[in-house]
């Protein structure tokens, strides 16, 4: 698959939770799935900016320096009123988003409205300035839903809804089992968790109950992977149903899905333990060290990494 770049567009004031929505569930796509995604941060004034809760963030590089990306995400914040109206900025602007898929999070569909992108398509904004998004872009039609998609400019309004969109996003570019895997990363009830040891259970938002309560089977035996019979058993369904579930709603078969688990785990433990080769195979249900290197070479493309200092 070709890269995926990113460039972020920051305004001042700006929320860091809206930021963090967008930008970590890529970041784990990246970290954990080996997707060579790659991003650049820009602010609107080609200086450091401050977010609503004080951080400052300094861009990588100048406005007029860049191409179009794959995506920009536009992330607004509480001056959208004054920047939207800076002429200079609307130019800089303009070449930077002539292609790619364009996301406006908070009050990024403001800026997006005032450069004409939104005119005559479907838009959303945070719902404090839906009334007054309305009235002043006549053109758009603004729809109150949690997120909108029309065409390649996406929209929507609060943290939440920020992540909802960005998991459809990359459910659309890599696969819903990659989106699965990012959620599970941000979706997680801790109660639920911390009485059955999974990382998973949480995942009401993302995809059927049946689903959902499959991987969760699955995230509690990695050490020991279930027979997919006996998995099949434990949702009262048969083996073709079960695969027949996993492919129509993560696009692989219940095996592979089960693999991609183990070996994301063991990516972790090599990167952040100093267990050896064998000890993290052990844990994540592969009977020898030899036997996790091929399938991680398999699946990343690239063999597993063991922290430094740690035996082999």
């Amino acid at each position: 698959m070709a890269p995926l770049t990113i460039t972020v567009l920051l305004s001042e004031r700006f929320s860091n939770i809206v930021l963090a929505c967008l930008l970590e569930p890529l970041r784990v796509v990246r970290d954990s799935g080996g997707a060579d995604i790659r991003w650049t941060i820009l602010t609107v004034n080609d200086a450091p900016v401050t977010s609503s809760s004080g951080i400052r963030v300094a861009p990588d590089d100048c406005l007029k320096h860049m191409e179009a990306a794959n995506l920009t995400l536009i992330v607004g914040g509480d001056d959208f009123r004054k920047e939207a109206a800076e002429k200079q900025l609307s130019r800089q602007l303009r070449p930077l988003l002539r292609s790619g898929v364009v996301i406006g999070a908070d009050t990024g569909a403001w800026l997006m409205a005032t450069l004409g992108l939104l005119n005559g398509r479907r838009a959303t904004i945070h719902w404090q300035l839906f009334d007054e998004f309305s009235e002043s872009f006549l053109a758009t039609a603004v729809s109150p839903d949690r997120f909108v998609q029309d065409g390649r400019f996406w929209t929507c309004g609060s943290a939440a809804t920020a992540l909802d969109l960005i998991l459809e996003f990359i459910t659309g570019h890599f696969g819903a089992a990659a989106a699965q895997e990012a959620a599970a990363m941000f979706l997680q009830d801790n109660t639920t968790a911390q009485l059955s040891g999974s990382a998973l259970h949480g995942l009401r938002a993302f995809g059927s109950e049946k689903l959902r309560m499959l991987s969760a089977r699955m995230a509690d035996t990695l050490e020991k992977p279930l027979p997919l019979a006996e998995l099949a058993a434990c949702a009262n369904m048969s083996e073709r149903s079960l695969a027949r579930l996993f492919h129509q709603e993560l696009g692989v078969s219940p095996g592979q899905h089960y693999q991609a688990m183990r070996l994301t785990r063991a990516r972790d433990l090599s990167t952040h333990t100093r267990l050896s080769i064998e000890e993290i195979a052990l844990r994540c249900g592969f009977s020898s060290g030899s036997g996790l290197r091929r399938a991680f070479q398999k699946q990343y493309g690239q063999p597993i990494r063991r922290r430094t200092g740690s035996p082999p």
